[in-house]
């Protein structure tokens, strides 16, 4: 009985961490959120350390950090990554850039 309160205690903890996490979003970068999930994540998967991915790790350094370089690449792709100009709007993009330049960059993994 402890373990599943244990649980149920952990599992409503992360649920309210990321409540709160996406209460500092605001309405355009929670829409980049949903673009980039829906679009991006096939690629750019989540900082795991153990995971092969086809592109960099998206987060705020990306791009160099530039609004605009970001939004470049992601309207016109490079040559492992298609260009989105066809699927999605400037305004999307720029969700997309907005909600991008909120994830922090990750700590690299520990030598073993």
């Amino acid at each position: 009985m402890r373990h599943r309160v244990a649980l149920a205690l952990l599992f409503t903890a992360a649920g309210a961490q990321a409540a709160l996490a996406q209460n500092n979003l605001s309405p355009q970068q929670l829409h980049g959120r949903q673009i980039v999930t829906q679009n991006c994540v096939v690629c750019h998967l989540p900082s795991d350390p153990g995971a092969k991915t086809y592109g960099p790790p998206l987060n705020k350094a990306a791009a160099n950090g530039d609004p605009k370089l970001m939004h470049q690449v992601i309207e016109s792709g490079l040559v492992r990554m298609p260009g989105w100009k066809y699927a999605l709007s400037n305004s999307d993009i720029d969700d997309v850039v907005s909600y991008v330049l909120t994830i922090p960059v990750s700590a690299a993994p520990a030598a073993k």
